[in-house]
């Protein structure tokens, strides 16, 4: 499903309130975590999980690692 969705002031932040059928389906509540993944189509949103966390924080350090190897495979 795809909405628009309005951004909003939150203090020193902004915030993007989900519409109320999408956080039930979705099975979120208030208080609960996402994780927020910028891709190169945009913003990619996903319930969290430690361990996607921690697999993310791999592969971005991996990437960096290997940045060289990784931009000739790019090739």
């Amino acid at each position: 499903m795809v909405r628009e969705i309005t951004l909003r002031q939150v203090g020193g932040s902004i915030g993007a309130t989900l519409p109320k059928e999408m956080a039930d389906r979705l099975h979120l509540a208030v208080g609960d975590r996402v994780l927020a993944v910028e891709t190169d189509r945009g913003i990619l949103l996903s319930p969290y999980d430690p361990d996607v966390e921690a697999g993310l924080a791999i592969a971005a350090h991996t990437a960096r690692k290997f940045r060289n190897a990784l931009h000739e495979l790019a090739k």
